[in-house]
């Protein structure tokens, strides 16, 4: 196809495409394959193309059967691979040598972090000026990057360098570079909406799934909303620009009032993003405030992948960081494990940062609250009999972010805490993936640290993102509390009908002192004469229960790691979807079931029937 029937085909697509590509943060794991994340979709895209489908009602009905891109938003998602495709084909390169950022800092610390690691000298030129929060000083010292800066005039200043060039890049320039020597990347800067990153040239191609993971894990892919408007800017299609009117003044006091907290609240473009923030703001912290002390990052080892791989990725860019883990779940006392770490930093006089959710993922645990202030209270000796250092409690509460924790009369207001939400479960409804962290009274001199990691990282959240959250997060008490209801009554169902199977919820009495989580996992039972044989029937079993819910009520159940959403039944397997980068021993085969407000729970009492009569029944 030509370029001008490509123009159009792309212009047809940006007018007619599923609503859901701009709506929802998560997609459909039936139709998704990891191993070819955004190939698959793009194959299937460019068939589309090659054989001109033009005809509005059959291009919207082959749009919404494409395979799914990534599984979350967050990653990457059909319009920025179709963006990613575009600036490929512009190029003359593969659309895999394309990669797309809602930050203009994070792609460059991306090479910046694969380079440390390798020993591998880096050079950043740039024509105009650095990104806006782009603290040189800061850069050095607290992430441990080193790199050269180059100011140049004009392309033919580029000269060969023992190492990786970056290109910094204004919109619209000229890219071609044949006048001197290319760079290893180049990183075009989009004002309000992001960047995107050109792997250029064969030699660099092995750092593309290193971009891609500071992608997913500590960033995000360049939001639908921008993308969209990227796109239709590069098309020249006129009054497509969405002029938001920030709304983060009223998002700061809604979050406000629902944590109970003391300031205000810092707001990042997902839950990692910010919980990425608070881990380099508390390291930055450190390095002012416990010079050649020792940090130790404590994290529970199966906690939700995305944490507990960012915390290690971080650990092995700076020389005093060190993880140690945090036994929490499947019959582990947190408080146990809280006292027993906390004397072993005590002794190394180190600095002690826990990180942890409450309640737990997947097993939905809280431990008692009065115990775990207490223990984190407790004071400590070093080795030499001096006062040790205190802790500070980093809280995971997106199970259940409307629990008060940071008052002056709640439960940990006397421990320094930071207290975070991922956006794209209840504060949104699963419509943006922006997050946000709040502080009690004692932690409120680490927010200004957080905040400016948060400016360093160009992870702050989009207008649009903040705008939806104020338009969700007023009716979030009242839908979380409705998703309870509707989760109580479907797993007080399963206990009656299959009480040989073991659920992990929070008992009524929890959920009376305010834990009204809308998650459970589910144990069912299994036999077989060892251990791996009645491992391999639990698992075999997970599936057949997750594919005859979804497939009997797709309307409502789906394949889907997502929690807090506005309408129907989410499963999975933590150990093969949030727990993907755990160690397997720590990984958990269990099936893990998130509800919504609005849910038919008749119609799945009915499949859980069928399963059981099926497949539990029937073969014992």
């Amino acid at each position: 196809m030509d370029h001008e029937n490509r123009v159009n085909f792309i212009k047809n697509v940006l007018e007619h495409m599923p609503t859901e590509w701009l709506k929802l943060t998560t997609h459909r794991l039936d139709i998704y394959n990891e191993n070819f994340a955004k190939t698959e979709f793009l194959e299937q895209f460019e068939k589309l193309l090659s054989v001109n489908t033009l005809d509005k009602n059959i291009l919207k009905k082959e749009l919404s059967e494409l395979p799914t891109a990534f599984d979350y938003i967050r990653l990457g998602h059909p319009l920025s691979c179709i963006l990613e495709w575009v600036t490929a084909k512009s190029k003359k390169t593969n659309a895999e040598n394309v990669i797309s950022f809602s930050s203009k800092t994070m792609p460059i610390f991306s090479i910046l972090r694969r380079n440390l690691l390798e020993n591998i000298n880096t050079q950043i030129i740039f024509k105009d000026e650095l990104p806006k929060y782009f603290d040189v000083e800061t850069v050095k010292r607290v992430y441990g990057y080193k790199f050269e800066l180059k100011k140049i005039n004009s392309f033919e200043e580029i000269e060969k360098f023992n190492g990786s060039t970056i290109l910094l890049s204004n919109v619209d320039e000229d890219l071609k570079l044949e006048l001197g020597c290319d760079p290893d990347f180049i990183i075009s800067m989009y004002a309000d909406l992001g960047s995107v990153v050109l792997v250029y040239g064969k030699n660099s191609e092995s750092y593309i799934s290193e971009i891609q993971h500071v992608r997913r894990r500590e960033s995000i892919a360049m939001t639908p909303n921008d993308c969209f408007t990227l796109l239709n800017n590069m098309f020249e299609k006129t009054g497509t620009k969405n002029e938001i009117q920030s709304s983060k003044a009223h998002t700061l006091n809604t979050i406000k009032e629902i944590t109970n907290s003391f300031g205000d609240a810092s707001v990042g473009s997902s839950g990692l993003s910010v919980q990425y923030a608070i881990m380099m703001g508390l390291i930055h912290y450190s390095l002012d405030k416990y010079k050649g002390k020792d940090i130790k990052l404590i994290v529970p080892p199966n906690c939700y992948g995305g944490t507990n791989d960012q915390a290690r990725r971080a650990a092995a860019c700076i020389k005093n960081v060190e993880i140690l883990d945090l036994a929490v779940d499947g019959g582990t006392d947190m408080v146990d494990s809280v006292e027993d770490v906390l004397e072993q930093v005590a002794k190394l006089d180190a600095v002690p940062f826990i990180i942890a959710e409450i309640p737990t993922n997947p097993r939905v645990e809280v431990p008692d609250l009065e115990k775990l202030s207490q223990a984190l209270n407790k004071k400590r000796k070093t080795n030499d009999n001096r006062d040790s250092i205190p802790p500070v409690f980093i809280l995971d509460q997106t199970f259940c972010p409307n629990v008060k924790f940071l008052g002056d009369a709640d439960i940990l207001s006397t421990v320094k805490t930071i207290s975070y939400v991922s956006g794209s479960k209840f504060p949104s409804g699963g419509m943006v993936t922006a997050g946000y962290c709040v502080a009690n009274k004692k932690a409120e001199d680490l927010m200004s640290y957080i905040d400016n990691h948060l400016k360093i990282c160009d992870n702050e959240a989009t207008d649009f993102q903040t705008n939806i959250l104020s338009k969700q997060m007023p009716s979030m008490i009242e839908r979380i509390n409705e998703a309870y209801q509707n989760t109580r009554k479907f797993v007080d169902f399963i206990n009656e009908t299959l009480p040989e199977a073991k659920i992990n919820f929070v008992s009524k009495e929890l959920a009376d002192a305010g834990f009204t989580p809308s998650v459970f996992s589910l144990d069912l039972p299994t036999k077989g004469d060892t251990h791996e044989a009645r491992e391999f029937y639990k698992r075999d079993l997970n599936l057949k229960l997750i594919n005859l819910m979804i497939n009997e009520i797709p309307y409502e159940s789906k394949h889907c790691v997502s929690y807090g959403q506005l309408k129907g039944c989410y499963w999975t397997i933590p150990a093969t979807s949030t727990q993907g980068t755990t160690k397997e021993g720590d990984k958990d085969y269990i099936v893990r079931v998130a509800i919504s407000p609005d849910f038919d729970l008749d119609r799945h009492k009915k499949v859980f029937t069928l399963f059981c009569n099926e497949h539990i029944k029937k073969n014992n």
